[in-house]
């Protein structure tokens, strides 16, 4: 008989068969491994394969789209006469009490011809017809310089009126938080707001800026200014004969009853040109805010109160939106002057004819006439905020 395995044989072969067995097991352990990996490819979510983008990163502020450069929410605004606050968007609703003229608040949201409103005494709705909104929180841009606030300019043919001149005439300045800066009160009736906005587009676009001495005054500041222009016209002839020589009056120079300044229609603004701006960043919205500017040399300073002030050769009506048209331009109106006259009645703004400075909203006074300001109080406390995120309203 033929023999098969020698005793060598029998020592090798189980040595290779345990050495098969451990290949084989090491190969499927490979396999299980690979196919376990294959799976949970396989089996991933979207979210672990997929970028994921950041909910909560902050926006990129964006111009505020509207008929200012921010929203009205958050901004300080002033009943100008004594109001209704309701507790819902119509007339018809229910009285929550009367606010009388001169209330600041926060205007918290707007629908059709209602503010809701609230201060630390009252949370309701008004007509904001009859309010004031306070310009620097809704037009950052234009540079505020309310004189009359801290060393008023009025002068009359170039001579100093006693008490007046140089004086701070009413408080008008305080911590703005939505500003977050020192800035003026400056309030006008909420529908000029719009058109002052406007005349500032125009005026940027020529690389200029309204510069706003002042807009809301209150009567008290008024009748001081008549009382002691009045003194020293009676003593001193040329200071007289600036105020009065015919056509003109007194009261083409400073409204001796209540005016279009108490009643919030009018504004008195010079023309700066824009040397360098920056942006600013209010809540969600981008701004501009001019850093460095000059005021133009404009036919005399502000608030000369003589007829060397005058915009037209003669007086024509205040109360009509197109009169001055039809009227020659004083002949110390110089470019910059004409131009800030374009830029406000392009707007629809009105000029006044014995101040290159004045501008009166006919159309805001017409909305009031049935119940307007006459100024019997000091606006001299704000409520405003940053505006809320635009995806909030």
């Amino acid at each position: 008989m033929t023999r098969i395995f020698s005793r060598k044989d029998t020592i090798l072969f189980p040595l290779l068969l345990a050495l098969f067995l451990l290949l084989s097991a090491c190969s499927t352990s490979n396999d299980k491994v690979d196919l376990e990996e294959d799976l949970k490819s396989v089996s991933a979510s979207p979210q672990e394969t997929i970028p994921t983008i950041d909910q909560n990163s902050t926006p990129i502020p964006k111009p505020y789209v509207g008929d200012l450069e921010l929203p009205v929410i958050g901004a300080t605004g002033f009943t100008s006469v004594q109001l209704e606050l309701k507790d819902a968007a119509s007339q018809d609703s229910e009285t929550v009490q009367l606010l009388e003229a001169g209330t600041g608040f926060e205007i918290l949201q707007e629908d059709g011809d209602w503010w809701l409103i609230q201060n630390e005494n009252s949370i309701g709705w008004v007509l904001h017809k009859y309010c004031f909104i306070n310009l620097p929180d809704v037009i950052p841009s234009i540079i505020y310089d309310n004189t009359n606030t801290y060393s008023a300019k009025y002068v009359s043919s170039a001579k100093s009126i006693p008490n007046i001149t140089g004086e701070t005439l009413y408080q008008g300045k305080t911590f703005n938080n939505r500003l977050g800066k020192e800035e003026f009160i400056v309030p006008v009736l909420y529908s000029m707001s719009k058109k002052i906005n406007l005349a500032q587009e125009y005026a940027l676009a020529d690389g200029n800026s309204l510069l706003i001495y002042e807009g809301y005054r209150p009567y008290s500041a008024q009748q001081a200014i008549v009382n002691e222009l009045t003194k020293l016209a009676t003593v001193d002839f040329e200071v007289g004969a600036g105020i009065s020589t015919s056509p003109w009056s007194i009261n083409w120079f400073i409204a001796t009853s209540v005016s279009n300044h108490q009643v919030g229609y009018a504004i008195d603004v010079s023309l700066a040109k824009v040397n360098s701006k920056e942006e600013i960043v209010i809540g969600d919205y981008a701004s501009i805010e001019i850093t460095d500017y000059i005021e133009y040399t404009m036919p005399t300073p502000i608030h000369e109160l003589s007829l060397a002030s005058a915009t037209f050769q003669t007086p024509v009506s205040a109360m009509s939106p197109t009169a001055w048209k039809n009227v020659k331009l004083a002949d110390k109106m110089n470019e910059a002057a004409i131009n800030l006259q374009t830029y406000n009645t392009k707007a629809g703004l009105t000029p006044l004819a014995s101040e290159w400075w004045h501008f009166n909203d006919l159309d805001a006074l017409n909305e009031v006439k049935d119940n307007s300001s006459d100024g019997g109080y000091i606006l001299s406390e704000i409520y405003s905020v940053i505006p809320p995120s635009n995806n909030k309203y």
